[in-house]
């Protein structure tokens, strides 16, 4: 196969870079959060991160290799292969942490719902690539939300809320950078505010047990900070007891002593905060924050509005992850069970980040070709 050497003298180094030093942190990260005193060498977890991390790497490069246009046509195709991933996890998915969300493929255990994000993102971009110039139709807006609750609802039933939240707010991104009047938006927060008191206690009644302790751990963490608020209460303590320069790498006590649940997943920053303090946990945050400030400069710079919105797209995905993690971990948001993106353990989650980053590459590198 031949490669045209503008890719490589346009090659987009930046991104990667990025993504690549959160994802290693994590992988050290992941290694500090399941490190006993009778470890030898890696952690079966950790192992297992830096291998999805090897295999991330691959496909973020493979996804070098074609002109992202193309995914234009193939991206309802796409969305439809990952939406009936999604449908047959309740009929051969298997069970973990209580919820049924991965799928067995060989010694790997894979989770539809995290590449259903980057099918939505590929879908919409689509959609809102070929709908006209201007202001978005209420037609346009139906369509996005038909095609972002079809894969939604069925993993709320997973259950998994933290995915499904995450694609309601990807779609709500993409709505308003496609052109979303502001007047409805506006509008659907005044019938928002004016319907809550009246739907709040019909929701509340068909939310389940464990979700309505979740919303009265938020409203109030020490109600009961050994039963519902624990999770909350012991991530705080971690990050406080951090301070400002850290306890040092392994010498997290919150973590080591078992007081800190998931703490390789969902409360992963935790045990970093604990470890490297507030200058560390600033310093990752400075990271994303450099990773989603690139990303706006590529899509900025994209030359066709499908490859604009994909790129953002993308960024939304970092972005809001990292926003509802760090709120989680640190008591500002409830807890919806969001894995920190390129960071907590999971190889979906970070196999299809690593795809994503390399399609805002494909994207960056291109711009010459027009």
């Amino acid at each position: 196969m031949r490669i045209d050497r503008r890719l490589i003298t346009h090659f987009e180094w930046l991104l990667p870079v990025l993504a690549l030093a959160v994802s290693g942190i994590g992988v050290v990260t992941v290694y500090s959060a399941t490190h006993g005193p009778a470890t030898q060498g890696l952690t079966p977890h950790a192992a297992r991160q830096l291998m999805w991390l090897g295999g991330g790497v691959l496909a973020m490069l493979a996804s070098l290799t074609f002109d992202y246009r193309r995914l234009e046509r193939y991206a309802g195709l796409l969305y439809v292969l990952v939406l009936l991933a999604v449908l047959a996890v309740p009929i051969v998915g298997r069970m973990g942490g209580g919820s049924r969300r991965w799928i067995a493929v060989g010694p790997l255990s894979i989770q539809p719902s995290e590449f259903m994000k980057l099918g939505l993102v590929l879908v919409l971009a689509r959609y809102f690539a070929r709908v006209p110039a201007g202001p978005l139709s209420l037609r346009a807006v139906l369509v996005a939300t038909a095609l972002t609750l079809v894969p939604a609802i069925p993993i709320l039933a997973q259950p998994d809320l933290g995915t499904a939240i995450v694609l309601v707010i990807i779609a709500m991104s993409m709505l308003l950078l496609a052109g979303l009047r502001l007047r409805w938006v506006a509008g659907v927060l005044v019938i928002a505010a004016v319907a809550a008191p009246l739907a709040g206690p019909v929701v509340w009644k068909h939310m389940k047990r464990h979700q309505q302790q979740r919303v009265l751990t938020f409203i109030n963490p020490e109600a009961d900070p050994l039963g519902a608020g624990y999770h909350v209460a012991q991530s705080k303590i971690a990050v406080g007891s951090g301070m400002i320069w850290g306890k040092g790498f392994l010498n997290g006590t919150q973590n080591h002593l078992n007081f800190l649940p998931e703490q390789h997943t969902d409360f992963i920053f935790s045990v970093f905060a604990e470890e490297w303090g507030f200058v560390g946990g600033m310093a990752l945050v400075a990271l994303y924050l450099a990773l989603v400030m690139r990303g706006l400069v590529i899509a900025g710079r994209a030359r066709d509005r499908f490859g604009f919105l994909l790129v953002l797209g993308v960024t939304s995905i970092v972005f809001w992850q990292a926003v509802v993690n760090v709120g989680m971990t640190t008591g500002l948001l409830p807890v919806v069970g969001i894995p920190l993106p390129l960071f907590s353990y999971g190889g979906s989650s970070l196999l299809c980040l690593l795809v994503g980053v390399g399609l805002a590459m494909n994207v960056s590198m291109r711009r010459y070709f027009f």
